[in-house]
């Protein structure tokens, strides 16, 4: 079974092509977003990751993400998802102005159709 902080570690190594396949799987087993627990994690980087994520997914899915969301702040310094984006003024760019607010709010910056699954 695929957890939200295997997803979150993936994104945070730059693992685009197995965040997205973790996506399919853990949407596959989890329809119901409100009740995925807690990442019970002392990296405070995937457990904004976790966060994000799950918020994000929620939105799109038109879902309550977990109460817990709420209460995990940003991070200290921007990350960005898109290894690209470090070398790509563009990309960072619109990573910077389009990134869906449930990763900007913690200071994650991607595309605005990041880990779309649909």
């Amino acid at each position: 079974m695929v957890q939200i902080e295997c997803l979150a570690e993936a994104v945070l190594n730059g693992e685009s092509l197995k965040a997205r396949s973790l996506t399919q799987d853990f949407f596959r087993q989890n329809s119901n977003l409100t009740n995925i627990p807690k990442p019970a994690v002392d990296d405070v980087r995937v457990l904004a990751a976790s966060a994000s994520l799950l918020e994000l997914f929620a939105v799109r899915l038109g879902q309550n993400a977990p109460e817990w969301t709420q209460h995990i702040g940003p991070l200290s310094e921007p990350i960005f998802l898109l290894k690209a984006a470090a070398k790509m003024k563009r990309l960072r760019e619109l990573c910077k102005k389009e990134s869906p607010e449930s990763l900007r709010k913690r200071g994650f910056y991607a595309p605005p159709n990041y880990l779309e699954f649909a």
